[in-house]
């Protein structure tokens, strides 16, 4: 195809062209108003050597027409997955190919959009921008969305220089109940109740006389589920108490219903994580000496732990004649903290403590149903303990885990952690490595001869014998520390060493600390990605177990990757709750949101896209009654009617050829200037 338009290439700068335009006016004016015969052919004559001197030219393009360019965004997203609406699909491209067929000069472009990273939901717009952004803007003739409506970026919407259209997925009697948690904290404090807020709504064509109320099933960590009967399209108040540290992963279901769309949006998955408030410590010294400020140093630097310690300064036995009213001594209030209060206390740590009738058998032997009933009790010993007066002889020694043998022992060596030591969370990883025969930390110059009866001792002295000692009794823990020395390490004899981590893992593995758990399956997640731990004293361990949301179980290798710990990845092909088994040590874990935001609206509506469609004079068709017909109008026309939407063609070109030439040769417009002016004398002549 050619076309040719007339360009101008002056000679003189077009203000000189003007002004000799003007005097040729004006020398055609005078001719006039004398009354000259051939004025118009003076004009005439001025007139073409005006256009010489504008040098007129004819500009010759070869075109090629481009033809017109349909975006078809197709929406793939998890919930276009459901009901019908795979074929609703699939025919709806087949008739828009079909149709864009018809018309002449016309591609169709289609882009498929399917379920992004995390949950971002449905980025329709976005995809519509990008599918824009690789073609050119000249040849856009229109663009069809094919989605249920639901979309989660219409704020992007980009700016389309033809009609915009949508055709709905869906069908008017679709139907479905969702599950919503409003609100969740990610953190609770143990045994306090803490609220969640769900709700249970219907959307769609609900059916007449479904009942007001719906059953749904709550389980806790993957327990077996409690049934409840609730109010439908209300806010539910649930309050709950966690009863352990750690993750706390409460899964909540619903039943699904006959006719509803989808279950996906039937459960829900909330995470907390458990964590005490503060914890409640009592430390009772029997005697001043120069570690007892080294406990109270440990429990006194963290903000988290109320203390209350006592200290045996004057015992029954000390008879120095001083009146009992003038001593500025508080009274040991032994019945308030040991029969009373006791199950107030966290953990109790006896630091040197030896009978001295202070404590009767009574109150030594609630201390041991406290720890019987899922208490803590650490005993630090001293060289009383290999006394008669030792607190072993006492109703403790059936929870303490291991009896003085007599003996102390006064002599410099070097605490090491033991084989099973180097498995336990408490001492895994302490000691650390060295070169050479250099110690990794300082010596320790006492120990009490204990002789094991029960637990695991983690940490050894003179002739590998026994220091620290960890045992398991009840609901409880106790753990006896052989040695009234580790306040050496803090104050850096012999080089010092890591007392206060010591003490501190101690510490709170008495308190059941989920990370400091010996035999333990803990899993975290990210994304779809999980990652599992499993912790033992054991040598090795059996692989994992892993049941997905949709039943199907996978078996999963654990790889040991230091003493004690094994750990494995497994990628979670879905979104969901994972129960994972190893041995008598169970976890459950959720994968991806706790609703996905995919399933939060799953009736098809055009009210999101609404604005963005009739800002281009578009339109929007539901595809239950059918593929609409595929039109052309001029742009700026309503571009949509009753069973039809159209494009506007853009009539875009590639301009293959450029060719320019004179329209006439600078010769002959002097020539025909010349003939005119002789004319218009010799008119004039004759008169």
């Amino acid at each position: 195809m050619e076309t040719g338009t007339i360009l101008f290439d002056p000679l003189l700068p077009w203000p000189a062209v003007l002004a000799g335009a003007m005097l040729a006016v004006l020398f055609v004016g005078i001719a006039v108003w004398r009354g000259l015969a051939g004025w118009w052919l003076r004009g005439m004559a001025f007139g073409v050597l005006v256009l010489a001197l504008a040098n007129p030219s004819l500009q010759v393009e070869d075109r090629e027409a481009l033809s017109d360019i349909v975006l078809l965004v197709v929406d793939e997203s998890a919930s276009q997955a459901i009901s019908d609406r795979p074929e609703q699909i699939t025919q709806a491209i087949a008739g828009v190919e079909a149709e864009i067929a018809r018309l002449d000069n016309t591609e169709l472009r289609i882009v498929t959009l399917g379920d992004g990273e995390g949950d971002q939901g449905t980025l329709l717009m976005g995809a519509l921008a990008n599918a824009m952004a690789e073609e050119p803007r000249s040849r856009l003739a229109g663009a069809i969305l094919l989605t249920d409506g639901q979309l989660h970026d219409i704020e992007r919407s980009p700016d389309l220089p033809a009609p915009l259209h949508a055709l709905l997925t869906g069908r008017s009697s679709d139907w479905d109940r969702r599950l919503m948690v409003q609100n969740a904290p990610a953190f609770a404090i143990l045994d306090e109740p803490v609220t969640l807020t769900l709700r249970i709504e219907d959307q769609g064509a609900v059916p007449v006389g479904l009942p007001e109320r719906a059953e749904i099933e709550i389980a806790v960590d993957g327990a077996e589920p409690q049934r409840f009967t609730v109010p439908v399209g209300e806010d539910l108040e649930l309050p709950i108490t966690l009863q352990h540290g750690g993750m706390n992963v409460i899964q909540f279901t619903l039943p699904e219903q006959l006719g509803e769309l989808t279950t996906r949006n039937n459960a829900a998955v909330v995470q907390i994580n458990g964590v005490r408030d503060r914890l409640r410590v009592l430390l009772v010294s029997g005697e001043p000496h120069a570690g007892e400020r080294t406990w109270r140093n440990l429990l006194k630097s963290d903000a988290s732990v109320d203390l209350v310690h006592f200290t045996i300064l004057r015992p029954p036995e000390k008879q120095d004649g001083v009146p009992v009213n003038e001593l500025s001594l508080i009274a040991f209030p032994t019945r308030e903290l040991f029969l009373d209060k006791v199950d107030e206390f966290d953990l109790i740590i006896f630091d040197r403590y030896k009978r001295r009738g202070i404590l009767p058998a009574i109150y030594l032997d609630n201390v041991r149903r406290y720890v019987e009933d899922g208490g803590a009790l650490l005993i630090a010993a001293g060289p009383d303990f290999a006394t008669a007066d030792s607190i072993y002889r006492s109703p403790l020694a059936e929870i303490i885990p291991a009896a003085p043998s007599g003996r102390v022992l006064e002599e410099a060596y070097l605490p090491t952690v033991t084989d099973i030591g180097q498995r336990h969370p408490v001492t895994e990883g302490f000691q650390p490595e060295v070169e050479g025969d250099d110690a990794p930390w300082g010596q320790w110059l006492r120990i009490i001869d204990v002789v094991p009866e029960s637990g695991t001792a983690v940490m050894s002295g003179i002739d590998e014998r026994p220091l620290l000692v960890l045992d398991r009794v009840g609901e409880g823990r106790v753990a006896l520390l052989a040695s009234d020395h580790a306040w050496l390490w803090s104050r850096g004899y012999d080089g010092g060493g890591p007392q206060l981590e010591l003490l501190r893992r101690l510490a709170h593995w008495m308190m059941k600390e989920p990370d400091l758990e010996e035999e333990a399956l803990s899993v975290m997640a990210e994304g779809q990605t999980m990652v599992i731990t499993r912790r033992t004293l054991g040598e090795d361990v059996a692989p994992v177990e892993i049941t997905g949301p949709d039943g199907a179980v996978v078996t999963v290798p654990l790889e040991e990757v230091s003493p004690g710990r094994f750990t494995a990845t497994f990628e979670g092909p879905e979104v969901g709750l994972y129960r994972l088994l190893e041995g008598d040590q169970d976890a459950v874990v959720a994968l991806g949101p706790s609703a996905p935001r995919e399933f939060e609206e799953t009736i098809a509506s055009a009210a999101v896209l609404d604005a963005a469609v009739a800002e281009t004079r578009g339109g929007i068709r539901v595809l239950e009654d059918g593929v609409p017909g595929i039109r052309t109008v001029r742009e700026g026309r309503v571009a949509a009617g009753r069973g039809w939407i159209a494009i506007t063609p853009r009539e875009a070109y590639l301009t293959a050829d450029v060719r320019v030439s004179p329209l006439l040769p600078g010769w002959a417009l002097l020539l025909l200037a010349s003939f005119l002016a002789l004319a218009g004398w010799l008119r004039e002549g004759r008169r």
